[in-house]
């Protein structure tokens, strides 16, 4: 009899640890997103509150866009945000996203930093005029730090250089491969230009040696806009679906846009990411 109690006993442990297991996947939701949502300190403050509201735990990969949606074409994420339309929208008609496809979230916009010196000029000959300044640094083969990491902001670098018919390259071109915090960092320390979203140029706070060269192109070419998508759960049994759906109808909704839109206000005197999900 004691025996039986004793495997008894084994067999209830064992079965409680799978349903432990079990709920704690059921828990857990895999958000890939792009490196510009972390760096510019926008997941800090809203996580917190999504997980304390819905009781989900929030495993973030935070990755260039491109690889954020290679994660979920491989089934590897449960839900995606990203800035960059255009392979988004890919990637709807690739079918690796569920019924609701890719929604707008909210936007920023791009800037071109470099050193307080300005060696190149841009500010004073091309403030306004994006295409005007990436000329220039190709003209002058001034070191200009590239993402190269597929992600939104390499994206739009590369379609920026296509609209000046440029294919940079030399030695003044670098391809860090890596995040934007951390091409700030490089673009700081050798004095550099690169492309940034706003958010996160303001968040690293690189006044003292950078500024903003360019910015405001009226052609809406430093336009950035982000966008959520759920992974289609066909893709394999493990995606969490419904943790999915839970998370992007909560940063869609009017509450979490009210946060959104008061982000960076208190530090930085104004919104660092404009909320405009319909």
């Amino acid at each position: 009899m004691k025996k039986i109690i004793i495997v008894l006993v084994a067999m209830l442990m064992v079965l409680a640890a799978c349903q432990k297991e079990e709920t704690q996947k059921d828990e857990e939701i895999i958000l890939a997103t792009t490196t510009s949502t972390k760096d510019s300190g926008l997941l800090d403050y809203l996580l917190p509150v999504f997980e304390e509201e819905t009781g989900y735990k929030v495993s973030v990969v935070s990755v260039g866009s491109g690889e954020a949606m290679a994660m979920g074409e491989n089934g590897e994420a449960d839900v995606l945000l990203v800035h960059s339309p255009a392979a988004e929208v890919e990637f709807v008609e690739g079918g690796h996203a569920d019924e609701n496809g890719r929604r707008d979230v909210m936007y920023n916009d791009f800037v071109l930093v470099g050193p307080n010196d300005d060696p190149a000029k841009i500010k004073e000959n091309s403030y306004n005029d994006a295409l005007g300044a990436f000329k220039t640094l190709a003209q002058d083969e001034v070191t200009f730090i590239s993402r190269s990491d597929d992600s939104g902001t390499h994206k739009k670098e590369l379609e920026i250089w296509a609209e000046a018919n440029i294919e940079p390259s030399g030695d003044w071109y670098i391809e860090a491969g890596t995040g934007m915090g951390a091409v700030l960092e490089m673009a700081n320390e050798m004095m550099a230009y690169t492309l940034s979203d706003r958010a996160t140029w303001l968040n690293y706070d690189l006044g003292d040696d950078m500024m903003i060269v360019s910015e405001n192109d009226p052609s809406g070419v430093l336009y950035n806009q982000y966008g959520v998508i759920c992974v289609n759960p066909e893709k394999n049994a493990a995606i969490n679906h419904e943790g999915a759906t839970t998370f992007a109808d909560w940063i869609l909704s009017e509450e979490t846009q009210e946060l959104i839109g008061q982000y960076g206000v208190e530090e930085y005197g104004k919104a660092l990411f404009t909320p405009n999900a319909q």
